[in-house]
């Protein structure tokens, strides 16, 4: 008896510890219905809080990039044209004289020719001329006439009017007459 007596009387004190516990602990857990939905809406109101601002900080992202694109756009020329200004100074300046000595004026436009070949070279704008002889390039040459030669047919006879390019890319070709085939 003493074994039984030690072994319920063991099993009933465990089993009346875990009640205890279990409804103290059963108090503190349950909330009231009014309770979990102010907690919901709370947490509701955080990640709405959290996405509103999420928004605005990537609608002003945005705006940012549009404006510095728009900036970019704005005022991507002004470095060439500051190069071009002492162009424009020394054609003023050939207009304002008055002497009628073309040697010095050839001498002023070649001067100048040098200061604008110099503004497109910071630019990175090149021209386009291609040699006499040279082979027909659709991409940098744009044929106005075929004309009977005894050069290659396809190649250049004659350049009209020079081409640019700016950065590698054609702003307007270079105006050909090519050979006509035999």
């Amino acid at each position: 008896m003493t074994q039984e007596n030690q072994n319920p009387s063991s099993e009933p004190e465990d089993s009346g510890v875990v009640p205890q516990a279990e409804t103290t602990a059963e108090p503190a857990a349950v909330k009231t219905p009014e309770q979990e939905i102010a907690e919901l809406n709370q947490k509701i109101g955080e990640l709405q809080d959290n996405f509103l601002r999420a928004k605005a900080e990537g609608e002003n992202i945005r705006r940012r990039a549009v404006e510095d694109i728009a900036k970019a756009h704005k005022f991507a020329i002004e470095s060439f044209a500051e190069h071009l200004v002492p162009v424009t100074d020394s054609l003023y300046a050939a207009l304002s004289t008055e002497t009628g000595d073309a040697k010095a004026f050839k001498e002023g436009l070649e001067i100048t020719l040098k200061q604008l070949l110099s503004a497109f070279d910071k630019g990175r704008m090149t021209e386009i001329n291609p040699a006499v002889g040279d082979k027909f390039d659709p991409h940098h040459h744009q044929a106005i006439a075929s004309v009977p030669s005894e050069q290659e047919a396809n190649t250049v006879v004659s350049v009209l009017q020079r081409g640019y390019t700016v950065a590698d890319r054609v702003l307007r070709p270079a105006l050909v007459t090519v050979s006509a085939p035999k």
